[in-house]
């Protein structure tokens, strides 16, 4: 069994808490590793060596830093395959589910080697008489990101490529479920360049987080998890003086149209709710068609393309999905699949019970499909997190539109037409933060940001694009004027801008 460290200040940490996480190989359910659990003593320690390393990454210059960046992405690219194999080992996710989870990091980081436009500030020449002003976009100094288990690559790839871009030293608490490619991405960040104490990685649980909440040094958090948890880093952190960006659940609404190609819609449904045992926070969990002859349509050729899925081991090339990620996991959802068939919604595909040969103890568990679920049920109000597609039966394109924007959750929505007028009302009307237009999973590529609203995102700005680079710099403002041709003697007036 693997015994897993911290890493802080260029190379690994042995845990000295003793406190110890299992980490499981979801495929057979037994142990493959131990991780340490840090202690706030360890969190102060790991950002104490932050803080000291951090002044001289921010005093290079924009460009060689992402030039170290650029680094970096080549050799996550040159080790990608052995990468993918250790996350679906930890994960569960397919071989080419693990890769996608790197790749869509790395386009981050590749974005974040813009860092030189995207850190530049303005200028205005004779805003007064003999007056010029500008302004500095500066790094925060220490900043920290508590990440999830369902990207193991991707959101610490989207936290740390910006932060680190902008001049920041980072620290990383990253989830205990599957913390090992996190740790090897440290290891590749120090391949590149990056300096020791620059970006570390600590493992551990709330003890760990509510450390990195109250250490002064810590200048802003971002984290992407459950919406109880998002609410309760963002108050925290807030309540500390920090900047905080936090996202939470979502229960993702995908349209269907009657005029739609509902073959299409089939199959977006499909890959969407199913993709990753329906482990992602962008899957889409709820199918609402409009009119009773596009639902039955539609659910017929649901259960038509349940029937030839195959769930089975990661590295199996042949299979759809893996298992979800721990036992607690599968346990909760086949409780929310006991209750919605008690809540009187139509189970028309059960995914429990399923069988994978010579994996008999692995956390399996197959698709489901739920057909006639009301808003009142249990599984439409929950995020479930598993492979449970339910449908919600809409009268209209009104009623549609209304239980997508009513939902309290608003991450992300689609809608599949071939009618732009409705496309381009629903996408102006609809009150979620990210919508597809015959796009089942609409998340934004790493040049615009992504972020959700209501119950799905807390703060003001977003993940990558722009706002990444705003979150994690202050902006400071400098006037100037030189003493040619100034009159002395003390003015006691405001300065106007005339």
């Amino acid at each position: 069994m693997r015994e897993l460290s911290h890493y802080v200040g260029g190379h690994h940490v042995q845990g000295t808490s003793g406190r110890f996480s299992d980490v499981f190989d979801p495929c057979t359910g037994r142990v493959q590793a131990r991780v340490p659990l840090a202690s706030g003593t360890e969190v102060a320690d790991a950002v104490a060596t932050a803080a000291k390393a951090q002044p001289e990454w921010a005093a290079m210059n924009p460009q060689r830093r992402a030039r170290v960046l650029l680094r970096f992405v080549d050799l996550v690219n040159r080790t990608m395959d052995d990468l993918a194999r250790l996350l679906s080992s930890e994960h569960g996710k397919t071989l080419a589910d693990s890769r996608g989870d790197i790749q869509r990091g790395l386009e981050v980081v590749e974005f974040s080697a813009a860092a030189p436009h995207l850190l530049k500030g303005e200028f205005s020449s004779e805003a007064g008489p003999g007056v010029d002003i500008h302004s500095l976009r500066q790094p925060l100094g220490v900043v920290a990101g508590i990440t999830p288990f369902n990207f193991p690559a991707m959101i610490p790839l989207w936290k740390s490529g910006p932060a680190l871009a902008a001049g920041n030293a980072f620290i990383l608490k990253p989830s205990e479920r599957d913390p090992s490619v996190p740790l090897r991405l440290a290891e590749l960040y120090s391949e590149a360049g990056v300096p020791d104490g620059v970006f570390n990685v600590v493992n551990g649980d709330k003890e760990a987080v509510d450390a990195l909440l109250v250490d002064p040094a810590v200048k802003a958090v971002g984290f992407v998890g459950s919406t109880p948890i998002a609410e309760y880093i963002y108050a925290t952190a807030a309540a500390a003086g920090k900047r905080a960006q936090c996202f939470g659940g979502a229960k993702n609404h995908m349209v269907v149209m009657p005029d739609a190609d509902l073959d299409q819609a089939a199959d977006a449904l499909i890959g969407s709710g199913y993709g990753s045992a329906g482990e992602r926070c962008m899957a889409v969990s709820v199918a609402v068609p409009v009119g009773q002859e596009t639902a039955d349509q539609l659910v017929a050729r649901l259960q038509e393309r349940i029937k030839a899925l195959k769930v089975g081991p990661s590295l199996d090339p042949g299979v759809d999905f893996g298992p979800v990620v721990t036992a607690a996991a599968k346990q909760r959802i086949e409780g929310y699949i006991e209750a919605g068939a008690e809540a009187g919604a139509t189970l028309l595909a059960d995914g429990r019970g399923l069988a994978v040969d010579g994996h008999a103890d692995g956390f399996w568990l197959g698709p489901t499909l739920f057909d006639h679920v009301t808003p009142d049920m249990a599984i439409y109000r929950d995020e479930i997190f598993g492979p449970v597609l339910v449908v919600v039966r809409a009268a209209d394109y009104d009623e549609a539109l209304r239980l997508c924007s009513d939902n309290p959750f608003g991450n992300g929505v689609a809608i599949f037409t071939r009618d732009g007028d409705a496309a381009r009302d629903f996408a102006t009307r609809v009150d979620v933060g990210m919508v597809g237009i015959n796009v089942p999973i609409p998340v934004p590529l790493a040049y615009y940001t992504f972020g959700g609203w209501k119950a799905s995102g807390f703060g003001d700005l977003n993940q990558h694009g722009a706002d990444a680079f705003r979150f994690y710099t202050k902006t400071k403002t400098v006037t100037t004027r030189w003493p040619s041709g100034i009159r002395h003697g003390a003015s006691f007036v405001m300065p106007e801008g005339s």
